[in-house]
């Protein structure tokens, strides 16, 4: 009869490992400054009750619920029409860097050849400049080019954006059966259409769940990117903080709230009735 093993043979590994792990985070968290101390402090205390205290009551008259309105729709707009200007540059970007369509690969049994994959490096390339500078320096940037106002708002998450996009609707299209779309390419389909049937049927679910999740996501940046003029609900409560407006703030974090939850619930009933 086998006697248990009392003795977790991985138990040494994963202690050296989270040894390692504690070494590699201790240098980050010197240098982030972090004392949570602060938050015991009896002064900080009061600051932070007496900033909270003036939150209440919530505004609610009639001139500011209008102007809540407005913002949120504002902001509603900012993300769509961000998101679809995203998505016109994603998707071609996307089929660019993918090597899910190429002739050489679909001929030679999914090994491209090496100018195949360095013509696709360009595509790749941009991909990464877009989504590497942050939305809120893009919101920056176009403020002072095109002014304040929405239209900052809409091109910094269009530009952002689609560089994320494009680079998992990439990795999704490789990710897929590949058999379809090399049949239709070595039986002579064009490229678009070894897409449209061999590629995108496969691929729709997950770049619908993506996209959508993304759409939420642009609706959080497009309030972050209003503190910096880009419109919408961020450009009021900075207008609002800068007035000690406190319960103004309030109505307008609460209208957030609830703006992310409705967010939330339409994804959840786009994915159960589309995927």
């Amino acid at each position: 009869m086998l006697k248990p093993q009392l003795r977790d043979p991985a138990a040494l590994p994963r202690l050296l490992l989270g040894l390692l792990a504690l070494l590699l985070l201790w240098p980050g968290l010197s240098l982030s400054e972090l004392n949570l101390a602060v938050l015991a402090d009896p002064q900080n205390a009061a600051n932070m009750g007496g900033f909270l205290a003036g939150f209440w009551p919530l505004a609610h008259d009639r001139e500011f619920l209008s102007l809540l309105a407005r913002a949120t729709l504002e902001t509603l707009a900012i993300a769509t029409a961000g998101m679809a200007l995203a998505l016109l540059i994603a998707i071609p970007g996307a089929l660019l860097a993918s090597r899910a369509l190429s002739l050489s690969a679909a001929h030679r049994g999914g090994r491209p050849t090496w100018w195949a994959q360095a013509l696709r490096w360009p595509a790749r390339g941009l991909l990464i400049v877009l989504r590497s500078v942050p939305e809120i320096v893009w919101a920056l940037l176009f403020v002072r080019a095109v002014g304040l106002g929405p239209t900052a708002g809409v091109l910094a998450i269009a530009i952002t954006y689609s560089g994320m996009l494009g680079k998992v609707y990439a990795e999704i299209f490789e990710s897929v059966d590949p058999r379809p779309n090399r049949a239709l390419l070595i039986a002579g389909s064009s490229r678009l259409s070894a897409f449209a049937y061999g590629v995108l049927p496969n691929a729709a679910a997950e770049m619908l769940s993506y996209s959508v999740y993304r759409w939420e996501c642009a609706i959080r940046a497009s309030v972050v990117m209003g503190f910096v003029g880009a419109g919408g609900l961020g450009q009021q409560i900075d207008l609002s903080l800068r007035m000690f407006a406190g319960g103004e703030v309030a109505s307008m974090l609460l209208c957030f709230l609830l703006l992310v939850l409705l967010a939330d619930q339409l994804s959840r009933l786009l994915r159960a009735r589309l995927l």
